[in-house]
């Protein structure tokens, strides 16, 4: 799923996060909602959402940015967040993970994208709370792939308005996990392209991008096993703040995570099998050299032969002083050459 902004490019294992922006104010959107009514704020300040906090209603809080740490203290200070949860936030390249603090759970996890100029692989961490009747969500940096949720709260289609706040994080949570699926259907096609590639003209750059891609396989990996932990841990809890009709949707998404899960082991496999046909294909290249050289080194061993016999000029060689020697000696290496070269060719190694 296409994101709304150009986030940082990343390649390989060894990612790194950029650090936040020092200045750069978060920006902060608000969406409060029932069955019956639908109110959204876009970049609007902390004292509206602390004001919301008092009504009726579901209520959803995005912040885009990790720059004022004071900020985000205050809005979670405002519905009773543990601190701990907020050295999570704000600490980045934290591993997927569910906690119950009871009144609420915290969740984080790794919203990953391609970017459209490079492909590459590009990776954010989101935090989500799910309270009673309220959903929190704090991003790195502006953009997302929660565009689809928010218009399905404007239009009032489906259930999600006819729900709790459980359903929010869930259909937070969906986004997510369907973005893991366009990654893979990209990644799919690059490995498709590269065993065409390898098939017909293999050379080091493409062994080399062959690598790169077990590398983002091996990272989608990584964020992925302690994801489908999380969502079986939803799966399984007993929180009273997950509802039972809720189960069926986080049993489907515990699937979806798997699916994902299979999609990427038989996409390393394809990779390991790519690697094999490479090296077969740099074997049978040099296969096709050698071939090449020791007929031409078969081919001149005879005339090489018979150009050494008549080059040791011996006094008593009738040969040499034989008007036609030169053309005849010529006339026969021709006829030598063309022997053997026919013998190759019935043999089939020309």
């Amino acid at each position: 799923m296409p994101r709304d902004r150009k986030t940082r490019l990343r390649s390989g294992p060894e990612r790194r996060k950029a650090a936040p922006v020092p200045g750069k104010t978060p920006r902060l959107s608000l969406i409060s909602y029932d069955a019956d009514r639908f109110c959204e704020h876009v970049s609007c300040s902390l004292e509206e959402c602390l004001a919301s906090c008092d009504e009726d209603g579901i209520r959803w809080i995005n912040v885009d940015g990790l720059s004022d740490p004071a900020l985000l203290e205050t809005l979670m200070g405002r519905f009773g967040i543990h601190p701990l949860v907020m050295e999570d936030v704000t600490a980045l390249e934290q591993r997927p993970k569910l906690e119950d603090y009871g009144k609420y759970l915290f969740a984080v996890l790794n919203m990953l994208s391609i970017e459209e100029e490079t492909g590459r692989l590009l990776s954010e961490q989101v935090s989500i709370v799910l309270g009673d009747r309220f959903v929190l969500s704090v991003q790195e940096e502006v953009g997302d792939l929660f565009g689809p949720v928010r218009e399905r709260l404007r239009t009032g289609k489906g259930r999600l308005r006819k729900m709790g706040a459980d359903a929010l994080a869930y259909s937070l949570l969906d986004a997510v996990v369907d973005g893991y699926f366009t990654i893979l259907e990209t990644i799919g096609d690059q490995v498709e392209s590269l065993e065409e590639e390898l098939v017909t003209n293999p050379t080091r750059q493409t062994l080399h991008a062959l690598h790169g891609q077990k590398r983002e396989l091996i990272f989608l990996r990584h964020s992925i096993w302690p994801l489908r932990e999380l969502i079986g841990s939803l799966e399984r809890g007993e929180s009273p703040l997950l509802s039972e009709q809720l189960a069926p949707y986080l049993r489907d998404l515990y699937d979806h995570t798997i699916q994902v899960l299979e999609t990427v082991e038989s996409l390393r496999d394809t990779l390991s099998g790519l690697l094999d046909i490479y090296l077969s294909s740099i074997s049978n290249r040099m296969n096709e050299i050698m071939k090449v050289l020791t007929v031409i080194s078969t081919l001149f061993i005879p005339l090489t032969f018979i150009a050494g016999v008549y080059g040791m000029n011996y006094r008593y060689m009738p040969e040499l002083q034989w008007r036609w020697g030169y053309p005849a000696v010529l006339a026969v290496m021709a006829g030598v050459a063309g022997l053997m070269l026919r013998y190759f060719h019935r043999k089939g190694w020309l």
